[in-house]
């Protein structure tokens, strides 16, 4: 008798390997607003979404892990581990004064896992319950910037400012589905450190000046909750009941909620040493474990999509109340913004499409998004950019067709813009994205009793 045994141990290979990458990838980009707020967001959707736009509200994919609505994670039928990583190109472009720049940032966008739970009388009842838990990061900081200029009487003043860290989420989510409705949360922990510091230095040939080093550094932590939903509305059936089309409804978002802080204050006179670290001539003023909150907005969204034997269209609207930041209690440099998001999906394949007709069975993808930034210095700034992308069967289809293992790499490639014209830094961005998504039987190890 031919069985199937789970091998934990390549699970854990896999896991350790991907959490060393998580760890070691450090972003090398140089983006001056990321000061603002909690920095860069972050894209919030696994790699297949990323290629149609970032819609997410209303897909429920039962190969991939969409963590933005956990609703969706009722339509899981296998055990899958998903991992996503993004390459990450901007050219910032300076108007006044007219500068370029140019910086790369590689990281680990998400690292999930998710299985599911339904059981064979659960599935005779129509009601189906998934379950996932994962990691990702929500915002980066990370910024390096120069100026000169000079002062009257003083002579030249150098200015370096210079900021790192971010956000990241882990968390555990589920989805339950009855009928034709399904429902989910995530919840977990947000966890973080936002680090920055002034460094002036005053040249002048007969008067010599220490150099100030003005420093705050935070870490975060807290609890977050958010929830999604997803109706199905089917269109059409086939002459055996099965639904070849259908639309879907959904709806995802979390409530306002208030993050922990400790911060240490430091202003010091520094020198620099012949290794070019800096070391503390004297203290100005220092105030370390200062106690705080951090107050993360409410975000929410919803869209649909359309779905037919071949094509899967849709549509999603986000809306982020930035406005209600606070940290420590005082505004920052940010507002309200939305997001317009509309993308598709071609699948050529068809039920009499033969296995070696591979490009057939290769799912396509294209999508944009629009909308206000959410970091506002004074001008808003328009967000925008088209996606094209693709999902590569890398297991042998006749493997898929009568076996349901599959191993699938998504890919998306994004071409973006933050700012334009009448703003003084404009950013191009060029991010690649590659997802790959393995279901339990690539973990399963074959054993004759």
């Amino acid at each position: 008798m031919h069985s199937a045994k789970l091998t934990m141990a390549k699970i854990f290979t896999v896991l350790i390997l991907v959490c060393g990458l998580y760890s070691q990838m450090w972003a090398q980009e140089n983006s001056p607003y990321s000061r603002y707020g909690l920095g860069d967001l972050t894209p919030n959707h696994n790699v297949l979404s990323r290629a149609m736009g970032g819609i997410t509200a209303a897909i429920a994919e039962n190969r991939s892990i969409n963590f933005a609505n956990p609703a969706s994670l009722a339509s899981i039928y296998s055990t899958i581990f998903d991992v996503g990583a993004d390459i990450d190109y901007r050219i910032l472009k300076s108007s006044n004064p007219a500068k370029k720049f140019t910086s790369a940032n590689t990281y680990v966008s998400y690292l999930q896992l998710a299985f599911p739970l339904t059981t064979p009388k659960m599935a005779k009842k129509k009601m189906f319950w998934g379950m996932s838990l994962g990691l990702k990061p929500v915002t980066n900081i990370n910024y390096k910037i120069q100026t000169e200029e000079r002062l009257a009487g003083i002579d030249s003043i150098h200015t370096l400012y210079e900021g790192s860290g971010g956000i990241n989420q882990a968390f555990l989510g589920t989805g339950f589905k009855y009928k034709n409705f399904s429902i989910g949360i995530n919840g977990g922990y947000m966890f973080g450190n936002k680090n920055y510091s002034t460094i002036v230095s005053f040249v002048n040939d007969s008067v010599y000046y220490y150099t100030s080093n003005s420093a705050n550094k935070t870490s975060i932590g807290g609890l977050f909750i958010n929830a999604g939903m997803q109706y199905d509305i089917a269109l059409s059936k086939d002459e055996k009941g099965n639904v070849n089309q259908n639309l879907k409804l959904g709806v995802y978002g979390n409530m306002q909620q208030n993050l922990r802080a400790s911060s240490d204050k430091v202003r010091e006179t520094i020198l620099y040493d012949q290794n070019g670290a800096f070391v503390r001539v004297d203290s100005v003023f220092e105030e370390n474990n200062v106690k705080g909150k951090i107050r993360y907005p409410a975000t929410v969204g919803f869209g649909f999509s359309y779905q037919n034997l071949n094509w899967m269209i849709g549509a999603d609207f986000e809306y982020g109340n930035w406005s209600n930041y606070r940290y420590y209690g005082q505004q920052d440099y940010v507002q309200d913004n939305w997001t317009i998001r509309a993308g598709a999906q071609f699948y050529p394949a068809k039920e009499n499409t033969p296995v070696k007709k591979y490009f057939n069975f290769v799912k396509y993808r294209a999508g944009f998004y629009y909308g206000p930034d959410y970091i506002n210095t004074g001008k808003t700034r328009p967000e925008y950019g088209v996606t094209i992308g693709a999902g590569l069967p890398l297991t042998s289809l006749k493997r898929i067709s009568y076996n349901g293992e599959f191993v699938t790499l998504n890919t998306a490639l994004e071409v973006g813009n933050r700012g334009n014209k009448q703003t003084n830094l404009r950013e191009n961005i060029i991010r690649f994205s590659i997802g790959i998504s393995m279901n339990a039987r690539w973990f399963q190890k074959p054993k004759y009793n």
